[in-house]
């Protein structure tokens, strides 16, 4: 099968040959023919099979062609936006607009890339020039509704690409509000890399009697590719990727990280040890984003690290390293990574670093899926410390439960007859002695105050005693006789019977007698 036999138009098989296409995809061949019949479609196929020209092929030639005010007919009306492509990333949403541009080179379409990440101002003047064909992410383009940039009334073609992901990333809420903006009259084409039941569910609120095109099971992974694991301690992850880079070697890497904060540090440590890495993720700016992107795919550096999120629409021939650094708790977003390399017949390498813990109940997972035991490799480098994590065996389980039954054991009783809760207080008798908090100093000789502390041993007669149990540390008239009346019994509190004598009365011998005592002494 051709191209030329799925009946496309002229100046679109001039721009597949221009770009040395000539046989269509298994997902391009069976999607195109319904698409041109104007039936709404649902495809499953996994990443690197062509899904982009699969939809933006036949949507070209229906907009150059169909429209009542189609480009080739009135070339100087304003264009009324007729196709919105949605999509859950800039850089995919950046790649299908460089699709529409290379095959619709020759179709008079004209078309808009709106995403968020970058000034809005470039992207309302093109929405004013008047547009054919609208790409966007679904936050961007709510924005420029609510302020009345975007009019989607018009809208006969609705694509909504990588709707798995979408679902991931929270884009539901906003796919159904932009939905009910689009006319109930129109084509959907729904394509998605895994499809889950969400996914279905989704569909089913969508599209209208689809076509539905599964090219390849969901669990399947390219042949081509070799898949193999290290069990490896995270703390020794990057040492074994540097190796690798040195030893295989990676003429060009991707490799897949779980946060944003992981893929910058190891970039730094990377680069620390002279690898040329950058990374991508979402709170990178747009700018540093395609930077980073255009630098990989034109070999200026060897490794890109990068996040899930942003990997959606890295579209870069002759991957030969897929280096999973974190394994995906999502078995299906194991072999959407890994379908980055070996593409159009090539080979390439898949590898896995597995830590502990949950990675290990991850790895199972995948293997599961996708019906196939992942070979284990032991060539490990020499590791500063840690050596090599070794593969889980059976005596693991039974040694851990040993420790535990260790911990709880009861431990052997130690007298204590200090209060626990009291700071500073010891916890057992020195020389026969009773315990005293180490913070209290040695009581005065003239303090004979009833707030004196308690010996350790005796037991608070409140729950809350135990905090105040022990006195404060004494005050200066406490040191010197008790309260501010001295050691003379006047004033707050003055002597012995000071505490009773300042509810009643403030005599001379009060505070000024304190101060006078103080003086005479």
């Amino acid at each position: 099968m051709t191209f030329a036999s799925l009946r496309l138009a002229e100046p679109l098989l001039a721009a597949l040959t221009a770009e040395g296409y000539s046989t269509p995809t298994p997902i391009q061949a069976r999607a195109i023919p319904p698409i041109l019949a104007g039936k709404d479609l649902l495809g499953c196929a996994q990443t690197g099979t062509g899904k982009t020209a699969a939809f933006a092929l036949p949507l070209l030639q229906r907009v150059m062609l169909d429209s009542p005010h189609r480009p080739s007919v009135e070339p100087h009306r304003k264009r009324l936006t007729r196709a919105l492509i949605l999509s859950p990333t800039r850089e995919l949403a950046s790649q299908i607009g460089q699709s529409i541009r290379t095959y619709g080179g020759q179709t008079g379409v004209r078309y808009a890339v709106i995403f968020g990440g970058v000034g809005q101002t470039p992207q309302v003047q093109s929405l004013r020039s008047g547009i054919d064909v609208l790409i966007a992410t679904p936050g961007r383009l709510l924005d420029l509704m609510n302020q009345g940039h975007v009019e989607l009334s018009h809208i006969e073609f609705f694509v909504l690409d990588e709707a798995d992901r979408m679902l991931d990333m929270g884009f539901i809420h906003d796919i159904r509000k932009v939905v009910a903006q689009l006319p109930p009259k129109r084509q959907n084409l729904m394509f998605s890399a895994t499809m889950p039941t969400e996914i279905r569910q989704l569909a089913n609120t969508i599209l209208h009697h689809p076509e539905y095109i599964e090219v390849a099971p969901v669990s399947s992974t390219v042949d081509l590719i070799e898949q193999s694991v290290f069990h490896v301690r995270k703390e020794n992850k990057p040492t074994l990727l540097a190796h690798l880079y040195d030893a295989l070697p990676m003429a060009r890497s991707l490799v897949f990280m779980r946060t944003k904060h992981g893929a910058d540090k190891l970039v730094k440590k990377l680069r620390g040890g002279g690898i040329h890495a950058e990374a991508i993720h979402g709170n990178k700016t747009q700018n540093a984003r395609q930077r980073s992107l255009g630098n990989f795919k034109s070999g200026k550096i060897p490794m890109l690290v990068a996040t899930d999120i942003a990997a959606r629409g890295i579209d870069v021939d002759g991957v030969t390293h897929v280096i999973n650094y974190d394994i995906p708790n999502e078995p299906e977003t194991y072999v959407h990574r890994i379908g980055r390399t070996g593409r159009a017949g090539a080979t390439g390498e898949a590898i896995a670093f597995c830590g502990d813990g949950d990675e290990r109940t991850f790895l199972r997972d995948i293997e599961k899926l996708i019906k196939k035991k992942i070979s284990v490799r032991d060539d490990h480098p020499e590791y500063a410390q840690n050596h090599k994590l070794i593969a889980p065996q059976p005596s693991f389980d039974a040694d851990r439960d040993e420790r535990r039954q260790d911990r709880r054991a009861p431990k052997p009783h130690k007298p204590a007859v200090a209060h626990k809760q009291g700071k500073g207080v010891r916890s057992a008798h020195r020389d026969g002695q009773p315990a005293r908090p180490e913070n209290m100093r040695p009581e005065s000789k003239h303090a004979h105050s009833p707030h004196a502390h308690k010996p350790a041993n005796q037991p608070a007669a409140h729950p809350l005693a135990a905090r105040s149990s022990h006195a404060p540390r004494p005050t200066h008239g406490a040191r010197h006789g008790g309260g501010h009346g001295g050691g003379h019994g006047g004033g707050y509190g003055g002597g012995q019977n000071g505490h009773h004598a300042s509810k009643h009365r403030k005599g001379p011998s009060g505070r000024g007698a304190h101060h006078r005592a103080h003086r005479e002494r």
